[in-house]
């Protein structure tokens, strides 16, 4: 009798094989062939639905992103700032240059500049140079009610020394100090940091060797100043329409309401300020630019081609259908008894709106006011779109909901992937275990087997003898 494992063999002479075991046997190809067939239908079905929730997040991002680009653009709309812009012009932009805020009021305004801030510069004696010596002791440098107070000693009490310690210091009132070299030497220069008459500063010094006294400057003293002036402190000065005013700065903020005045010389002009419809006639292009774009993706994701059978991630999708139909009965509706048509908006055959920019320049002449009445407000088109948008795309959502849903999902699978390959690992080792004792078994046979044969031959040989 013939035991075959491993292949086919005929019987010889009753001789006992294991054809190519122990030597021969392909383990590892035999323990992969196993594996993988007790994977494939799991593995399988972890990659579909895998590819389908991924397929799933990537449409509902589009859907998504296109609504919140949507609700961006109607944001002006609704609360009614992009009709609230304003623009100025100015008769001579020398003189000055000018902006206004949502506040001002339209309308002309005569203007007079009969005087420049300015800030407050003066300068010290000569010296030698800025490594000379001014003394020592403490010198105080006081703009309104701010001061500070600066040791001097021989190690900093050079020209420049003392500038730097001015200009270094983290209590510094409001005053810049520089060197200005002339044919006479040097001379240590101390600025106010800001215009006009309130903003003057004053320099004492007290105890030491008393050469800090070269920099005293009060300016309410008519004399015993070391300082000499070289730009007076000064408010601007100007008449708006007859009415005078002042103010510290160049920069005029509180002269016309919402309007800020940057005086830059002296003279008359004229200021106008006017509605400025490009705000609002840009915001109504977003609008309509974005609208357009989700219905692109809406067409995308819904549509199905019969010649290659392929169909949109989100085609018979409830969720986005509605959103459609809702946007469809909103874009066709009337709201305070005008439509989009009468701001100049039309509703095209494939769904998207197109914008007559001639026919929205007429309807926002005289202010805008018709236009602003349609998109703005709580009854507004613009909130009328908001209310759902925020139920789709808000922080509890349908659109964040299934997001959120889909997240988890993947992460499901991500765990039963790990689980998975644990588990192909572990059936590896045991296959791996199993087959090699098989072989080890298998080699033990044909050893067995071999010794036999050698057996069985001699005594053959000897009976024939």
């Amino acid at each position: 009798m013939a035991v075959t494992v491993g292949s086919t063999s005929t019987p010889t002479s009753g001789i006992l094989t294991a054809a190519g075991v122990g030597s021969g046997l392909d383990v590892n190809g035999l323990v992969s062939q196993l594996v993988a067939a007790k994977r494939a239908p799991q593995q399988s079905a972890i990659d579909s639905q895998k590819a389908s929730a991924q397929t799933q997040l990537s449409a509902l991002g589009q859907v998504t992103a296109a609504l919140s680009a949507l609700q961006s653009s109607l944001s002006s709309l609704n609360d009614g700032s992009a009709f609230t812009v304003r623009k100025t012009s100015v008769g001579d932009s020398t003189l000055l240059s000018a902006s206004a805020s949502s506040t001002a009021t339209t309308g002309n305004y005569s203007v007079n500049v009969t005087q420049l801030a300015t800030a407050l510069k003066a300068s010290s004696g000569a010296f030698a140079s800025d490594t000379a010596n001014l003394g020592t002791g403490t010198l105080t440098i006081s703009v309104g009610s701010q001061q500070m107070s600066l040791s001097i000693d021989s190690t900093n009490s050079s020209l420049a020394s003392i500038r730097d310690a001015i200009n270094n210091a983290s209590n510094n009132p409001g005053v810049s100090a520089t060197i200005v070299t002339g044919t006479d030497g040097a001379h240590l220069s101390i600025s106010s940091t800001q215009t006009g008459t309130a903003n003057v500063f004053k320099v004492t010094s007290s105890g030491g060797d008393g050469g800090l006294a070269a920099l005293n400057y009060d300016p309410n003293a008519t004399t015993g100043n070391k300082l000499s002036v070289v730009t007076a402190a000064k408010d601007a000065t100007y008449t708006i329409d007859g009415l005078a005013g002042s103010s510290s700065q160049n920069t005029v903020t509180t002269a016309i309401d919402g309007v800020t005045l940057n005086l830059t010389a002296v003279g008359t002009t004229t200021v106008t300020v006017a509605n400025d419809t490009t705000a609002a006639t840009t915001a109504i292009g977003n609008f309509v630019n974005t609208y357009n774009s989700f219905v692109g993706i809406y067409n995308s994701l819904t549509q199905y081609d019969p010649t290659s059978g392929t169909a949109g991630a989100l085609i018979g999708d409830a969720t986005l259908n509605g959103i459609q139909s809702t946007f469809s009965k909103l874009v066709g509706g009337a709201v305070n008894g005008n439509t989009l048509a009468s701001v100049g908006i039309s509703l095209q055959v494939d769904g998207t709106l197109q914008l007559d920019s001639g026919k929205l320049a007429t309807a926002m002449s005289g202010g805008g006011g018709t236009v602003k009445a349609f998109f703005s407000g709580t009854g507004g088109f613009a909130a009328q779109f908001g209310t759902p948008l925020d139920g789709w795309i808000g922080s509890s959502g349908i659109l964040g909901t299934r997001t959120s849903n889909i997240n988890q999902q993947l992460s499901d699978l991500a765990n039963q992937q790990t689980a998975l390959d644990a588990s192909m690992a572990a059936l590896t080792a045991r296959y791996q275990a199993q087959f090699n004792a098989l072989d080890a078994m298998l080699a033990k046979l044909n050893s067995t087997s071999s010794y036999l044969t050698q057996q069985f031959d001699a005594l053959n040989g000897s009976s024939k003898k």
